[in-house]
């Protein structure tokens, strides 16, 4: 099995640690592939909107973006692991998520992403984690990702790892190994109801512009995927 880390954070403190818990029942035998944001993170979106009207390739930052983007299409499982800031994702998250836009079912989706599964890992010191998974939730939807886990832990006792108490640190890392566990022996994904009927939506959009005589870069895609006839 192959997997991708997306790292929020380069600082290697408490995401760090429950990351390292979650992968420690899938390092053996496994192919694992990190990347670390900021610094493997590309710069913001200039909405430039080249990506929509021509190609991704042709991005600004599409060195920095087609290396992850590859990763996450080669891979079974797909991980983000943050910290939460003030209550939402980091920035340098959002600023990949803009990235990925051109490959939401609305535009050019990749069939590859349909059959992965995908892991959301977050802490905060006490605040909710919901609001700061959603962005990432968010995008793997649209993406067509039917398999989403999501972790979301209060440290509570602080932000420092060792200074945690054995028995929280214990607590933390324990779920996430055994959250890490129920993907040894890992299935492909399949399509749920909600992406199905995003995709049959979105298939009635590209075949209603075609009718207009619109030849879009999407409507070519579209076509090139067999998903609608270009006649």
């Amino acid at each position: 099995m192959k997997i991708v880390v997306i790292n929020g954070t380069m600082v290697r403190g408490c995401t760090y640690h429950l990351k390292e818990s979650f992968l420690e029942p899938l390092r053996a035998g496994n192919e694992i592939t990190e990347f670390y944001l900021p610094g493997d993170a590309p710069g913001f979106c200039t909405g430039c909107k080249v990506c929509f009207m021509d190609s991704e390739d042709k991005c600004p930052h599409a060195g920095k973006v087609r290396p992850i983007w590859q990763a996450m299409l080669a891979v079974d499982l797909i991980v983000f692991a943050y910290p939460v800031y003030v209550m939402r994702a980091p920035g340098q998250v959002k600023t990949l998520l803009d990235h990925f836009g051109v490959h939401w079912m609305v535009h050019r989706p990749k069939r590859e992403m349909f059959t992965k599964r995908a892991v959301i890992i977050t802490q905060s010191i006490g605040a909710p984690n919901g609001a700061a998974q959603k962005d990432v939730r968010t995008s793997f939807h649209w993406l067509g990702v039917s398999s989403v886990r999501r972790l979301g832990f209060g440290l509570m006792e602080g932000v420092i790892w060792d200074e945690l108490s054995e028995k929280r640190r214990r607590k933390l890392t324990t779920a996430c190994r055994r959250c890490g566990e129920k993907y040894v022996a890992m299935r492909p994904a399949r399509m749920n109801l909600s992406v199905r009927l995003m995709f049959a939506i979105c298939r009635m959009l590209q075949k209603s512009v075609l009718k207009k005589g619109v030849h879009s870069t999407d409507n070519r895609y579209w076509i090139e995927q067999g998903w609608i006839r270009g006649d």
